[in-house]
């Protein structure tokens, strides 16, 4: 299910690249600060913060309610490095699953 959850993340956040409607935006800001915050929490319970640490700063930047105003080619830059940083997210998460099952 985590795994499910941070594809269509992914998606949402390379949707942004394209001109879509506000209301697009902001529901991909609710939606990723939510996300975010579950992310960091269901993380939290690891011993390697790294993760953690990266949701909830990824949340405190997406928040919909004290926007930062970084301009839409930064923007555009921060929604590819999120959806990289999810799928490589889950790609560490099948690693550290694996390397616990040989033990």
């Amino acid at each position: 299910m985590k795994t499910i959850i941070k594809i269509v993340l992914a998606f949402l956040l390379v949707g942004c690249l394209l001109p879509l409607p506000y209301g697009y935006f902001q529901l991909v800001r609710f939606l990723g600060m939510s996300i975010f915050i579950w992310l960091a929490y269901v993380d939290n319970e690891k011993s390697e913060k790294t993760f953690f640490i990266i949701w909830v700063l990824s949340a405190l930047l997406i928040n919909p309610f004290l926007k930062v105003a970084l301009g839409r080619t930064l923007w555009n830059i921060v929604d590819v490095v999120w959806a990289i940083v999810l799928v490589a997210s889950i790609w560490a998460d099948k690693k550290i699953t694996s390397d616990q099952n040989r033990s």
